[in-house]
């Protein structure tokens, strides 16, 4: 039995979710990822503007008039939703944590698969692999990957996502459309596993930060505890001098790895909406697609 907060939770976020994909379903979505292939649609006459490499030379014996084989793209997709639920996603000083920025943009990006007739994947990630849903499509699928990634209890804290991208390698079958979301704090390094990926896949990375993270709100001394070892940290202005340090050398090497392994990466601070970014993606791509 779901609870019954928690029904709320995934109705509330799916009313919101889908008034969002109303903004971008007007072709952004599927204008940005190309299908799977390409499969024969029908044979017409053939016209000047034609290439006659695709005269189809039996039916035009037949006919007695030259006809072509038109196809069309398969438009069917695969998406995987790649999802960090270490400790550091509970962090949240705004009105949302990272975790639930991430399980919005999440739903977000599944409703814009699901009313295509794509098909979606989940896979829940912390210093192990925490969950895996396989690809299917539909509401009551999507429906059910919210409702994971809002009520999901991970076992670890920890990160790693380079198990993550080579556990994906493994699963993903059919070149699929790869949404890796974190916050991507991780002393590991996942630079091949990464390039590796997106050789077969289109790879998206998704960095959600907090915006006390670019700059801490408070100018005090406090102690804090990292989420994800459970070390107490004393804060004075040295410490946030060094975190503002480290935060800008972490965004600018994450960024650095995905320009070397050409991914694409998209900025969500948590607590603001999560559709402006993905807009300025969708758009960025599809220019950049037409060029």
């Amino acid at each position: 039995m779901i609870p019954e907060e928690l029904v709320k939770q995934i109705r509330l976020l799916e009313i919101r979710t889908n008034r969002m994909v109303d903004e971008i379903s007007g072709g952004a979505y599927r204008s940005v990822f190309k299908g799977a292939g390409i499969e024969f649609e029908e044979v017409r006459e053939y016209t000047v503007e034609d290439d006659a490499r695709t005269i189809d030379w039996n039916v035009s014996a037949r006919m007695g008039a030259p006809f072509v084989k038109k196809f069309v793209e398969e438009r069917e997709l695969n998406v995987m939703l790649l999802v960090d639920v270490s400790s550091s996603g509970a962090f949240g000083s705004a009105a949302k944590s990272k975790r639930q920025s991430a399980a919005e943009l999440a739903a977000l990006i599944a409703f814009s698969a699901s009313r295509n007739h794509d098909k979606v994947s989940l896979m829940m990630f912390s210093d192990k692999i925490e969950l895996y849903v396989p690809p299917r499509s539909g509401r009551r699928h999507t429906l059910r990957l919210i409702r994971e990634m809002l009520a999901f209890a991970p076992q670890s804290k920890g990160t790693d996502i380079d198990l993550a991208l080579r556990e994906s390698s493994r699963l993903l079958k059919k070149s699929s459309v790869v949404f890796l979301i974190s916050d991507f704090i991780d002393g590991k390094d996942f630079s091949t596993s990464l390039k590796q990926l997106n050789r077969r896949h289109d790879v998206i990375a998704v960095q959600l930060y907090d915006p006390s993270e670019r700059s801490w709100p408070i100018d005090s001394s406090v102690v804090i505890e990292d989420a994800e070892t459970g070390e107490l940290v004393f804060f004075d202005a040295g410490a946030r001098k060094k975190l503002q340090a480290e935060m800008d050398s972490s965004v600018n090497a994450v960024a650095a790895l995905c320009r070397s392994a050409r991914v694409d990466r998209v900025e969500i601070e948590t607590g603001s909406d999560v559709l402006g970014p993905l807009i300025q993606f969708y758009a960025l791509r599809n220019n950049r697609n037409k060029h």
